[in-house]
């Protein structure tokens, strides 16, 4: 895909985690700004994943980024923070989820 005259590399395609979980403040450090679009509600439940899928192209069309190396080494920082608040927040919500249904069991029992 070609947009502003700059070829996007196939190893850059693919998942970003950072996209996808910090979405909007992702896109003003990386000067593209369709994932701002996530602030629209219900529409962001579907755009958030297409924020994730897409965002590497898109950071790299925006980005001056010399090669590729020096692009991962940037979405790199991004995809770990992305990945490790996305692995917290799910254990988060495993534990109110036993938390929720220990106390709903107690309240039954009673």
């Amino acid at each position: 895909m070609q947009e502003d005259g700059k070829e996007t590399p196939q190893e850059i395609k693919g998942w970003n985690w950072g996209a996808f979980i910090y979405n909007v403040f992702w896109g003003v450090g990386n000067k593209t700004y369709l994932p701002l679009l996530t602030l629209i509600p219900v529409f962001n439940i579907f755009w958030i994943f297409v924020v994730g899928f897409k965002g590497n192209e898109w950071a790299w069309q925006k980005g001056d980024y010399e090669d590729v190396e020096t692009f991962r080494a940037v979405q790199a920082t991004w995809n770990r923070a992305g990945l490790w608040n996305f692995i917290i927040s799910i254990a988060i919500f495993a534990i109110y989820l036993v938390f929720f249904w220990s106390v709903l069991m107690n309240f039954f029992d009673q």
